[in-house]
């Protein structure tokens, strides 16, 4: 059976949200086993699996990604939707649109300190959408 929804993600800030809980109310009750597949439907968006024990993971992945692409650089040539996009661009390439997690006992399988992030790159987004989709 294959259970399949799309959500519309609220405005969010650029960085790093947990979303765990968007992902579990949106299916419903969890089969004993499966998998889930996550996708995000945004060029400058995307989503990860990560550390959800210290802050400071996020506040530094933040600092890794300004550092590898800085807004604004003269080199870029892809301009027209503000200084943020290319950077969101090659950002979202790097991470991917997608992830797919097992269920186990009723529950998404991942590990103690990890959660699923969607990683908003732009400075101002906008509302975003994810298809999520349970296999069981």
């Amino acid at each position: 059976m294959i259970i399949q929804k799309e959500i519309q993600l609220p405005s969010m800030t650029k960085g790093f949200h947990i979303i765990d809980h968007v992902v579990e109310r949106a299916v419903g009750p969890l089969p004993e086993a499966g998998l889930i597949n996550i996708f995000v439907k945004h060029t400058s968006a995307a989503l990860m699996i990560n550390e959800n024990a210290d802050p400071d993971v996020q506040t530094d992945l933040q600092t890794l990604l300004e550092r590898l692409a800085p807004e604004a650089l003269p080199e870029y040539r892809h301009t027209m939707e503000g200084r943020d996009d290319m950077p969101a661009h090659f950002k979202s390439a790097v991470f991917g649109p997608s992830l797919t997690i097992p269920v186990s006992r009723n529950r998404l399988n991942l590990g103690t300190w990890q959660s699923i992030y969607f990683c908003e790159f732009r400075n101002y987004g906008g509302q975003r959408i994810l298809v999520v989709t349970l296999y069981h």
